[in-house]
């Protein structure tokens, strides 16, 4: 049996979800749910980032002390399991004591390998992003990602990672793996940055001034940049370091980011697994941004979805084929809820949904058994799926919906009675249920619920899957 890893990256809990991290954890989820349609072994990594400079502040204005602001929030994110139909098996908190194990073994590494130093600097500083910026990433003197936010002028002492002894390692690496960040024009984005020359970063705060963070090891002022520690979150999942076991059963592993996080996620992060002597990740898929009127849909920006309450309104099912379907998987998409009903009553109300009835319904007239499951994927789907084009596996499925309506359509079966009936019907059935198994690892509820209807004892009608919207 073959083995899958992959994770997301860990939203910070400094506000609630919203509908661009459901985004990608829901195009994680299908990739999840692919691979184990497939027969493979999967680990699915989920969890929250905790330390940090917003996280603090945050807590601070709650009146509450930054663990008990990070219990309360982390709670809402795994809540998102059951809101949104998630198969993760595994949730981390950088707070856990193993994570926090882990990022301060990683930090010694590293430090043995001579990439990390202290030095005097001053930077403009991004809150939002927790990243320095340099002038060419400004717009207008102002971070374009949170233009809300001013910058900080910050100069102290901190521990710095080697990061530009990494240039050629990295463009070597990427030479080698031009798949390691996908899409393409992610991949030439990273590599264009990095032949542009790499500047060291600072991986360490001051306790004094910020003290919400891991320790860092041997020196009790500082605590480590909430980059440093939260990406460690990666292999400390899976064992790492004192679980090797483990972690070679698992590692690498395939990364979801969004595209603020191209940089971080694939020459930082890399860099620094390079510098602990840990193999490079598989590959990572960058998405899109979701906007609204054509804006960013952020936290800072104060214009966020809640996933959870049009989960609840419209189904769980419906948020994920309309973001699984309908978002370009890697360029950025407008979406609002008068699209999302559009979609929820042409594709799934009076495609699948249709499709579904009317056959339940014929087969009540003869009284047929349900039928076996057939375990096979229509072709193209799992292709699409493991390029991460979910919206094109999507197109395929309901093109192979609209070809079996048209053939019920031109057999016409209500004209038809006794064994003449229950043959076409068996021929739609077996359709239906290879539409069915394919639609398991984007609607699973609804697969399932078609599954059990088609292979019961009795086919009957039942509830419709998606009644009409008032």
């Amino acid at each position: 049996m073959n083995k899958f890893y992959l994770t997301t990256t860990l939203p910070y809990v400094n506000a609630e979800p919203h509908i661009g991290f459901a985004l990608e954890i829901i195009q994680a989820d299908a990739t999840a749910r692919l691979h184990r349609l497939l027969g493979d072994e999967v680990f699915f990594n989920f969890g929250t980032d905790e330390h940090g400079q917003k996280i603090y502040e945050a807590a601070l204005k709650n009146n509450q002390t930054p663990k008990e602001y990070c219990d309360e929030y982390a709670a809402k994110f795994d809540a998102l399991k059951n809101a949104l139909n998630l198969s993760y098996n595994s949730f981390i908190r950088t707070t856990d004591p193993h994570h926090e194990m882990a990022a301060q073994e990683f930090w010694k590494r590293c430090k043995a390998n001579d990439d990390i130093y202290k030095k005097q600097y001053q930077i403009k500083y991004c809150v939002g992003c927790e990243l320095e910026k340099t002038d060419s990433e400004l717009v207008d003197g102002k971070c374009p990602l949170h233009p809300n936010k001013e910058l900080e002028i910050r100069e102290e002492e901190n521990y710095f990672f080697r990061f530009s002894k990494y240039q050629a390692p990295l463009l070597a690496f990427y030479k080698d793996h031009p798949e390691f960040v996908i899409p393409a024009t992610k991949y030439k984005e990273i590599t264009t940055f990095v032949e542009g020359g790499l500047q060291d970063f600072s991986i360490s705060r001051l306790k004094s001034k910020m003290p919400w963070g891991i320790p860092v090891p041997d020196d009790e002022e500082h605590v480590m940049y909430v980059w440093f520690d939260a990406l460690v979150n990666y292999i400390s999942a899976i064992g790492w370091p004192d679980d090797m076991e483990k972690f070679n059963t698992w590692w690498p592993v395939t990364q979801f980011a969004g595209k603020d996080n191209l940089r971080q996620q694939s020459a930082m992060w890399q860099a620094m697994l390079m510098s602990a002597g840990v193999p490079a990740s598989k590959q990572i898929f960058i998405h899109g941004f979701l906007t609204l009127n054509g804006q960013k849909i952020s936290k800072s920006l104060g214009n966020t979805i809640n996933p959870i309450e049009v989960a609840e309104q419209y189904g769980t099912d419906v948020l994920r084929y309309y973001l699984l379907a309908k978002v370009n998987p890697w360029d950025d998409s407008d979406i609002s809820m008068k699209k999302l009903e559009e979609v929820y009553t042409s594709d799934l109300a009076n495609g699948l949904g249709n499709l579904v009835a009317r056959v339940a319904k014929l087969c009540e007239k003869v009284s047929l058994d349900g039928q076996k499951l057939p375990e096979e994927v229509i072709p193209g789907i799992t292709e699409h799926l493991q390029k991460y084009l979910y919206n094109e596996a999507l197109t395929l499925l309901w093109e192979k919906i609209s070809e079996v309506d048209k053939q019920i359509n031109a057999d016409t079966p209500w004209k038809l009675e006794g064994d003449q009936l229950a043959e076409k019907l068996r021929e739609y059935i077996h359709e239906i249920l290879v539409i069915s198994y394919s639609l398991q690892p984007f609607l699973p509820e609804t697969a399932e619920k078609i599954i059990n209807q088609f292979t019961a004892e009795k086919i009957t009608s039942s509830q419709a899957l998606f009644p009409r919207l008032s």
